[in-house]
């Protein structure tokens, strides 16, 4: 699931990958927005929140969207630099090695928010998790050739609306158009069903343990990528 990348890839690498990272993404994107209503993920919500509230003269919240896009865009970056760094030492398990990181970052973002009171610890948790969700994003993007995001569904959605119509096209009898894509639409749909079920989870588990969120969260990816460490697969390319 974290070894191969591109077309090395199987569909049910691809649909374990997607359906496990994207119900974490949801959960903690639906934590953030219930701690201080914010979406940690939702960078066209944000981008579209800086006009809105720029535009009505609050400059603060616009100032907090805008650390929300600017940091998401940073655990991109730091993922991508990540992953190059450890193919010149290890090529293997470079998209592991990178989920650990994710992990360890929900350890520390955690062990800062916890001591903290209301607004504080919801905004630590909110701008904390935006760079964690980045990384994530990146690494899922990198590994699968941009067939699965897991920290945001708009792509996904699009992609099952340009499915179904393949699907409901299907016996026009146009050689020239692309056919449908089962393996695809799965795909997508199980995606889109893992942000939503995570979400719901998330908010609940948020409401319950508080932070403790962010360490189930690490445990589940430590779990995930920790038996890759080590393991053989195919030479990714940057």
């Amino acid at each position: 699931m974290l070894v191969h990348e591109g077309r090395t890839r199987t569909v049910q690498a691809d649909l374990n990958l997607s359906w496990s990272l994207a119900a974490l993404a949801g959960a903690l994107n639906t934590a953030g927005f219930y701690a201080v209503g914010f979406y940690a993920s939702n960078m066209t919500g944000n981008v579209s929140a800086i006009s809105d509230r720029a535009g009505t003269g609050d400059l603060v919240l616009a100032a907090k969207a805008l650390l929300l896009v600017i940091l998401f865009g940073l655990g991109a970056a730091t993922s991508t630099l990540l992953i190059r760094r450890r193919r010149r030492h290890a090529r293997h398990d470079a998209y592991a090695y990178s989920i650990c990181a994710e992990a360890i970052l929900l350890v520390a973002i955690g062990v800062v928010a916890l001591p903290l009171t209301e607004p504080a610890r919801g905004e630590a948790l909110v701008f904390g998790l935006s760079f964690v969700l980045g990384l994530q994003n990146a690494v899922v993007t990198k590994i699968t050739d941009s067939r699965v995001r897991t920290t945001h569904v708009t792509g996904m959605v699009t992609d099952i609306g340009i499915e179904l119509a393949r699907w409901l096209d299907r016996k026009a009898g146009d050689t020239l158009a692309k056919r449908h894509d089962p393996d695809k639409l799965r795909l997508h749909l199980m995606t889109v069903g893992a942000f939503l079920g995570g979400g719901l989870v998330g908010v609940l588990a948020y409401r319950t343990i508080g932070v403790g969120l962010l360490f189930a969260a690490a445990t589940i990816l430590a779990l995930l990528a920790v038996p890759v460490l080590g393991a053989r697969g195919s030479a990714p390319a940057e």
